[in-house]
């Protein structure tokens, strides 16, 4: 995938553009993202935020409390409720977009699993990937091996080392585009 990343919502109301090249993709097996995916796990691909473009349409935002007493906003369409990205508010550098909502998800290639004392009985990991029970204390085994499994994202432009948030957890950081309220 050495092409730049568009995405949009189920409808094709809301489209968006990622300029840079993606940090990391892991799934969560948290039964918060069990809830807001409908499925047995969701998947974060983080970006930064400045690389992220909306082309078309505009969002809604809800916002919900974390176990932490951080507050995290969740956008989506409006029209079709398709969640689309996640923010945890105060957080400006690093977003999470959900990628099943990307044009092309052929070429990525998944890094690793958090929250997996939470998961389905039934899902089977991958044993070569990193797995943790709950949130790591930093995501740079995440980051790294995402580089690793995807060269030619990695390839593109190679990320600057994440901010130092980014050792809070997942769902505190997931999320922000810019200037989307």
């Amino acid at each position: 995938m050495t092409h730049s990343l568009t995405g949009q919502c189920q409808c094709g109301a809301v489209r968006y553009r990622v300029t840079g090249t993606p940090l990391t993709l892991f799934a969560c097996h948290c039964t918060e993202c069990q809830r807001q995916s409908s499925s047995a796990f969701g998947l974060s691909l983080w970006v930064k935020n400045a690389e992220v473009v909306l082309e078309k349409g505009a969002m809604k935002e809800w916002v919900r409390d974390l176990p932490s007493g951080k507050k995290m906003a969740c956008r989506f369409c409006p029209d079709c409720g398709t969640r689309l990205f996640h923010q945890g508010l105060g957080q400006n550098e690093i977003i999470s977009l959900k990628p099943g909502t990307l044009d092309d998800t052929q070429g990525l290639q998944l890094a690793g699993h958090i929250w997996t004392g939470s998961k389905q009985a039934w899902v089977q990991l991958d044993d070569q990937l990193p797995q943790y029970p709950g949130n790591p204390e930093v995501f740079e085994t995440l980051i790294a091996a995402w580089q690793a499994a995807s060269p030619d994202l990695a390839q593109r432009r190679r990320p600057p080392a994440p901010p130092a948030s980014v050792g809070h957890r997942h769902a505190e950081i997931n999320g922000n585009l810019n200037n989307q309220k």
